[in-house]
């Protein structure tokens, strides 16, 4: 099989079931960002060796993406034979949340994104997950939608943050606080410096 089709040359690409669209349809821009979020984790599981569990929740997630990304990609007359996700996702997220959030020290400020490699992608991860929430909830005002997938990205994006803690933390490395007195000693200094 071919990976070039040139059916897309002219701006547009196939939905399933044979519909053609806009590449910047609201719908190609959803379940287009879903399919980069699936990419930043995969970039992400790269530094999560050390973490089998969460390298294994990665990958679920990434398939999970994967059957958002199909149902996305129908038009609503047929999502419903690629419909995956429902309430005991979210909730197994929430749980999962939950237990992390046991480990770390109390979240007494914002956090910059960052720390180790594997914690950093996890923060790129979490904005592109926003990001796809707000294409999806787009797409919601013009089409049908299943609602359970805004709920599963806006739980993923949460989720994404305190992984992105936990690796920190794992690897002994202190999350950066936004406004922490070190920086701004740093910014003063650089400024004085400055001719």
């Amino acid at each position: 099989m071919r990976i070039y089709t040139r059916t897309g040359d002219t701006g547009e690409t196939g939905l399933i079931g044979g519909a053609r669209v806009p590449k910047d349809d609201p719908r190609v821009e959803a379940y287009g960002t879903v399919d980069e979020l699936n990419a930043v984790l995969g970039v992400a599981r790269g530094y999560l060796q050390d973490y089998p569990d969460l390298d294994a929740l990665l990958e679920r997630f990434q398939n999970e993406l994967f059957d958002i990304g199909a149902e996305l990609a129908s038009p609503p007359e047929r999502a419903a034979q690629f419909q995956s996700i429902e309430a005991s996702h979210i909730t197994a997220m929430e749980d999962a949340i939950d237990r992390f959030e046991e480990a770390l020290p109390p979240l007494r400020q914002f956090i910059l994104p960052g720390g180790t490699h594997a914690a950093a992608y996890l923060h790129l991860a979490r904005t592109v997950c926003r990001r796809a929430e707000r294409q999806v909830v787009r797409l919601s005002h013009t089409s049908t939608v299943n609602a359970a997938i805004i709920q599963y990205l806006n739980r993923l994006s949460d989720l994404l943050f305190v992984m992105a803690r936990v690796a920190n933390h794992r690897a002994g490395v202190e999350d950066v606080k936004w406004g922490d007195p070190g920086w701004r000693r740093k910014r003063a200094q650089a400024q004085e410096e400055t001719p």
